[in-house]
């Protein structure tokens, strides 16, 4: 069995955002397969970590745990002193202390990239994604393996900044389910029963942390630009559930649209059961980078899911059947088209989807 250690340098246990999920899911079957030893912040709730063994070392969440030179000599000795086959490190924020260690110990040296970061501090208008851009490509560089969750972000990596192609391997943002659901009519009655939908109204659904500006922004665009659209059609009845957190005050729990076909669910424990649940989900980004995880669930949960071209960024198409729908960018007339057209699909996910989406595959592929 493989010995590894991984760095988790931000809270994910529990998880409410989609970069969240990803680590405590990847990490979780990680350890089923491997002796996995993770440091992080204190902020964890560990009561939920049931795989490996998790050391509290880094500073609470601060950007001020990024410069802690104590780590150096903790990680030294730990390593030197368990034999680890390699250390993964979650995102590149950590790069300067990789390479030290890496120095030190010799220990093979994997990255977990979610994004090209820097594209996304540049979208989202943060002024040091310039300083970020030199930092992580150095990062890249000094990396014996790098883990992408995008095939877009594997091309730039080999294309723009000539990385080694043997160093990158593309995995996906993984799913905790392994086929096709049989509950989702079951999950649509509860849901329906709870917001007092009809049963001759289309549940579509949006999810997101609501304060992360792409998220935001397409909310945004449902409110403003494809609903009001979708009024104009009174044959077309239906609900849209927007599920979420931190929705900005001034928006006002969206009372304000209360009577337009908007139901404000906010943060929902059992999200999984309101994905099953929806016909449609929508995915109108506009910015940000990486895979937009929530779209990557929704169809794994049976789905059918409608796009715009930046929100469909890093899903392969080609697995995803007819449970993927993508309409250009501010094509909001075409959103609404597509949104009447495909809210009666009944196909479903295809078994290939599972093979690649499943957590259990895509730790067995990098192994």
């Amino acid at each position: 069995m493989k010995k590894l250690l991984a760095i988790a340098p931000y809270q994910y246990l529990p998880y409410f955002s989609g970069g969240q999920k990803l680590i405590a899911q990847f990490l979780d079957y990680l350890g089923k397969d491997t002796d996995l030893t993770v440091v992080s912040v204190a902020d964890n709730d560990t009561s939920l970590v049931k795989t490996y063994r998790h050391l509290t070392w880094l500073k609470k969440n601060s950007f001020k745990r990024y410069s802690d030179r104590s780590l150096i000599s903790k990680l030294v000795t730990l390593i030197e002193s368990e034999k680890f086959d390699a250390i993964i490190w979650e995102q590149p924020y950590y790069a300067w202390l990789a390479g030290i260690v890496k120095k030190r110990t010799k220990i093979k040296t994997i990255f977990h990239v979610h994004n090209i970061e820097y594209q996304r501090f540049r979208s989202t208008g943060k002024w040091w994604w310039p300083i970020l851009k030199i930092y992580e490509k150095r990062a890249f560089g000094l990396a014996d393996r790098i883990l992408f969750i995008t095939p877009e972000d594997k091309h730039f990596a080999i294309e723009k900044w000539r990385i080694e192609e043997e160093k990158c391997i593309e995995i996906a943002f993984g799913v905790d389910i392994s086929k096709y659901p049989d509950d989702k009519g079951s999950s649509k009655k509860a849901v329906q029963a709870i917001h007092k939908i009809s049963d001759n109204e289309k549940i579509l659904l949006f999810n997101g942390v609501l304060d992360y500006k792409p998220n935001l922004d397409a909310l945004v665009a449902i409110l403003k630009q494809i609903n009001p659209v979708l009024t104009q059609y009174p044959n077309f009845k239906y609900k849209i559930i927007i599920c979420g957190k931190r929705l900005p005050e001034e928006l006002n729990e969206l009372k304000e649209y209360a009577d337009k076909n908007i139901v404000y669910a906010g943060f929902v424990k059992d999200i999984e059961m309101y994905f099953k649940a929806a016909d449609l989900f929508l995915n109108p980004v506009q910015s940000g980078g990486g895979i937009k995880t929530k779209m990557v669930e929704a169809i794994a949960f049976g789905t059918t899911v409608v796009a715009t071209e930046t929100g469909a960024i890093g899903i392969h198409r080609d697995i995803c059947g007819k449970k993927l729908v993508v309409v250009p960018d501010n094509a909001w007339s075409d959103f609404v088209q597509e949104i009447i057209k495909n809210a009666g699909n009944r196909d479903i996910t295809p078994a290939s989807y599972y093979d690649y989406y499943y957590w259990g595959s895509i730790v067995k592929k990098i192994l």
